[in-house]
């Protein structure tokens, strides 16, 4: 079984031994320490938002934090199904104190999580979640009586609020969406974006017959692996061979990523997701852009292009949200199909993504196919290694930044070496137990050898007798 605590919250497999998976007693406990870190950080504002993604342990994960959060003197708004970035909008439209997402994101239906937000609707920091850990680890927390506990309500209003937000977005461009009277398949993996997806599609003009439902019923049974790579399309694949459709939209479970598909059934690429998006509002509103170390030189290459500056980051949104503030950044995001749009809110928001890639479409009036060739033109090779309890991560790392140190490093997130025009970037995953080796370059075969040459490395290292 397998339970991560990290700074942005816990995260596992549902079931098991307590303090080995998630089990009920895991989530109480977590619920517990972020809603009296609340309290202590906020005691004015005793008010916190919670929503869901459909996955079949979601209805127990709920009911557990929401009454772990009245215990703790907290009133809690309750979403329901809803969608990783509907609930950050919540959390400012509430003014409410914090936000708990429960959605595994990508990871496969035997998992869930509790992603923990702020009072902005953002994820919470480093120094936030490592004080979160320590209440859960002495269990420093304490339950108000029974005249103090915490209200619960629930709010199916956010669906529609969530929309009305988007399409008064100065760049959602709806006239130009509705004339060009897209024909668009939706693959949700049975869980809200069946809900969220094509009620946006219907608002921005997209006609209801001409949207293709795939797996759209949010009943939890994932059809395939939810994380939106090509392997796992097949059916959206075939789906759009025929000819009939102009684009595909994919969405993981919580909507927070955003693939596309091709109006021949090939992919897009969820690394051009980002640049796409990118290209349309840098061509609207010039600025910087950011992105974190582990996505396309794409967005590098468009920012540049536009005459801005590009910057790069640490994965994990809430720091490519601090490099954009930082850098007062118009646009950003990771290369997993994450667009932060700032002048929505600063969370990866698959909706947004879809109103702006839809617009830019419309006015860019040629296929999807022809504007991917538009673009500066990468491969990167995307492959992992297992963890092992006896697998020393931090001396892999180590290692390779020594063997590799005559090469351009950066160190601020595990390891990215640069060679010329390509790079690879090794690190210890913050959601699964693996490393994620991630390599980029002008050609595929070079990309894949890349990747293979650290893997290689790696191990070796690995295999070394222990001294």
């Amino acid at each position: 079984m397998t339970l991560i605590k990290s700074i942005s919250g816990i995260r596992g497999i549902v079931g098991g031994k307590s303090g080995e998976a998630l089990t009920p007693i895991d989530v109480v406990k977590f619920a517990a320490a972020y809603g009296t870190w609340l309290r202590r950080t906020n005691p004015q504002n005793l008010k916190v938002v919670i929503g869901r993604d459909a996955r079949l342990s979601g209805e127990m994960v709920s009911r557990l934090v929401a009454a772990t959060l009245q215990g703790v003197g907290l009133s809690v708004i309750d979403l329901g199904l809803s969608t990783t970035p509907t609930v950050e909008i919540a959390v400012t439209m509430e003014n409410a104190g914090g936000g708990i997402i429960l959605t595994a994101s990508h990871n496969p239906i035997q998992w869930n999580a509790l992603k923990l937000l702020n009072h902005e609707g953002q994820f919470i920091n480093e120094a936030e979640g490592e004080e979160v850990l320590r209440i859960a680890d002495a269990e420093d927390f304490i339950f108000v009586d029974v005249k103090k506990l915490g209200s619960y309500t629930t709010d199916d209003t956010y669906l529609q609020k969530h929309i009305d937000h988007i399409l008064a977005l100065p760049l959602v461009d709806v006239a130009a969406i509705t004339a060009a009277n897209f024909r668009i398949v939706v693959d949700a993996v049975n869980s809200t974006g069946g809900i969220f997806v094509p009620a946006l599609l219907e608002a921005l003009g997209v006609q209801t017959k001409n949207i293709k439902k795939l797996n759209c019923d949010p009943t939890g049974n994932f059809a395939h692996n939810p994380e939106p790579l090509p392997e796992h399309l097949r059916e959206i694949s075939k789906a759009l061979n025929d000819g009939s459709f102009n684009l595909g939209i994919v969405v993981d479970p919580d909507v927070d990523r955003l693939a596309l598909m091709c109006e021949d059934g090939s992919p897009f690429g969820e690394e051009y997701t980002l640049v796409a998006v990118a290209d349309f509002v840098l061509k609207n509103t010039p600025g910087n852009t950011v992105s974190n170390l582990s996505s396309t030189a794409a967005l590098r290459d468009v920012t540049v292009k536009a005459g801005g500056n590009y910057f790069a980051s640490a994965v994990g949104e809430v720091n490519v949200v601090t490099k954009m503030k930082e850098q007062n950044a118009i646009i950003g995001g990771e290369g997993n199909g994450g667009v932060i749009y700032p002048e929505s809110h600063y969370g990866r928001d698959a909706l947004v993504g879809i109103a702006l890639f839809l617009t830019h479409l419309a006015k860019f009036g040629k296929t999807v196919s022809v504007m991917r060739k538009s673009y500066p033109s990468y491969y990167i090779s995307k492959n992992k290694i297992e963890l092992t309890p006896d697998i020393n991560v931090d001396n892999i790392l180590s290692r390779i930044q020594t063997k590799y140190s005559k090469q351009p490093l950066s160190t601020i997130d595990g390891v990215r070496i640069e060679f010329d025009r390509e790079w690879v970037h090794l690190r210890k995953s913050n959601t699964e137990p693996i490393i994620r080796i991630y390599s980029e370059s002008e050609t595929q075969t070079t990309a894949i050898n890349l990747a293979n040459k650290i893997i290689s490395d790696i191990k070796e290292i690995i295999s070394e007798p222990k001294k």
